[in-house]
């Protein structure tokens, strides 16, 4: 089953007849009654709440009837993978149409409305990487426990099975955001027992967030595996030859993703931060002292390939060998990190500035990358469809990823530039005046004596050396196109050479001379 951010698609419905609605009694397990589960699980496991917008023709003759057809449904979520995964449902024709803190509404194929009771909800976190939520049917009276979330937390709630490990491979390599979906069905007895466990865990007052995750944790076992989503995290326009552009200008990029390692790679080789001839070294798993050892001479033995390190690996070097992995990373033309939690991505941030004494600057469009931005020297939020926590928590806000190119190479540029050279003007221009008013007192044996009237002093630091101020404000050394053309010319930054102990003691020689 898979979803897209952009557009779900039209997906084939020959398996979502009216045949497919549930009926009271037994039934006999079937391709068909399984698929419809796994699509009705998808339809219900999720944190989307439906708001349907009225046309702006409006017309206060119509019926109810003819306003309710005009209207169109949007639908609101805090992830836009699940908003994905429910426009899939409407396309093969089971819709959710209502959805409040304690019922959801689903249409079926035969047009018939079904009504569940939602009962709990267990949110995702980054550090249990999954969802539940417990409904109950009101027509057949069912309790079903409904969890999606990341295979690897998955595989070991889940029952036994031969074809999920191998089928995460595949939907990772076609670059799919990947998703497990598992359902347990409760009797009226289990779920009035883990009620009452859940509350007196909440009611707790010592280690409540421990005794409730336990609780959760009970519920979570021996689950049905009933499907695996994959969803497209489509690439906006100009991210390839953004990256090129970056790559030319001197700047090292790391990719920091939780996603797994197969479509971590598959991202980086489509968007061309890792190039198609370019070596890649995959970082093997470590687990200890030895392990991170050997896995760092590997990579000291390869010359110019990428670095793919899962965030666990990271960890463990980090803990054993933090500097030599730095400094071996930093040699590397670009690094991927998977499997990488909020905290990790802020926490390597920190590391970078740490050791290598560089400026960061962290790019992100969603939630999950907020401490990231942060922690870094410079923040750039993307306004998309993660929503707008990035660019609220970032120092520059944008909307497409290509414009990075512009914002670095023509405005930084011009920007460090232009204050370069304005504060050594500014030094410049007092030391001038008092470099004469020193050698005026000198001159009449250190007479406390003033120079000019308090006027002219006045007027020299404001209204007469205006006119410079402003040119050094509006200056360009090339033009924008140049700029973009060759990305070169941003390495110059890097070098200091515009703002450095050389170009300040020029500056100060020229004054003391000019001002004798």
């Amino acid at each position: 089953m898979f979803g897209q951010k952009e557009d779900p698609g039209q997906a084939q419905q020959p398996f979502l007849g009216p045949s497919m609605t549930p009926t009271r009694g037994p039934v006999r397990r079937t391709v068909v009654t399984r698929v419809y589960e796994a699509v009705r699980a998808i339809a219900l496991c999720h944190n989307v709440t439906p708001v349907f917008e009225d046309d702006e023709d409006v017309n206060f003759d119509d019926t109810e009837a003819d306003r309710q057809s005009r209207q169109t449904v949007v639908y609101q979520a805090a992830s836009p993978d699940e908003v994905a995964l429910v426009k899939w449902t409407e396309s093969v024709d089971l819709t959710l149409v209502k959805r409040d803190l304690n019922s959801m509404q689903l249409r079926t194929p035969s047009g018939s409305i079904v009504k569940f009771q939602i009962l709990q909800v267990f949110p995702f976190t980054s550090e249990t990487k999954r969802m539940g939520i417990i409904v109950k049917e009101e027509d057949t009276g069912e309790i079903t426990f409904l969890m999606k979330g990341a295979d690897v937390v998955m595989t070991t709630i889940v029952q036994y099975n031969d074809w999920l490990e191998e089928e995460c491979g595949n939907l990772a390599r076609e670059g799919l955001r990947t998703l497990v979906v598992a359902k347990k069905v409760l009797t009226e007895e289990q779920y009035q027992e883990f009620e009452i466990r859940y509350h007196q865990a909440k009611m707790s007052t010592q280690d409540r967030n421990a005794k409730v995750q336990a609780v959760i944790e009970s519920l979570e076992r021996d689950m049905e595996l009933l499907c695996l989503t994959g969803v497209e995290d489509k690439l906006q326009e100009g991210v390839r030859p953004t990256l090129e552009l970056l790559r030319n200008a001197g700047i090292k990029v790391w990719m920091l993703t939780g996603d797994k390692l197969e479509t971590a790679i598959c991202i980086a080789k489509s968007s061309k931060l890792v190039s198609r001839l370019q070596d890649i070294h995959t970082f093997g798993t470590v687990i200890g002292r030895t392990d991170a050892h050997l896995e760092l001479n590997a990579l000291r033995r390869k010359q110019d390939a990428a670095l793919v390190i899962t965030g666990n690996s990271l960890q463990v070097c980090l803990k054993y060998y933090e500097h030599e992995f730095v400094e071996l990373a930093c040699q590397c033309p670009s690094v991927v990190v998977c499997r990488c939690s909020p905290t990790q991505k802020a926490d390597i941030v920190k590391l970078l500035r740490n050791h290598t004494g560089k400026r960061t600057c962290a790019i992100g469009d969603g939630g999950n990358d907020v401490s990231m931005i942060q922690a870094a020297n410079a923040g750039i939020g993307i306004v998309g469809k993660e929503g707008k926590q990035a660019s609220l928590a970032a120092d520059f806000s944008i909307t497409q990823f290509s414009y990075i190119g512009r914002l670095l190479l023509v405005h930084g540029r011009n920007s460090y530039k232009r204050s370069a050279a304005l504060s050594q003007f500014v030094i410049h221009r007092g030391l001038i005046i008092s470099t004469m008013q020193a050698v005026f007192c000198a001159v009449f044996y250190f007479a406390s004596v003033a120079l000019f009237p308090g006027f002219l002093m006045v007027g020299f630091s404001t209204v007469y050396t205006m006119y410079p101020v402003f040119s050094l404000v509006l200056d360009k050394d090339v033009k924008a196109e140049i700029a973009m053309t060759y990305p070169e010319l941003y390495k110059e930054l890097t070098k200091g050479r515009s703002l450095s102990f050389k170009t300040f003691f020029m500056w100060v020689l020229i004054s003391v001379y000019q001002g004798k």
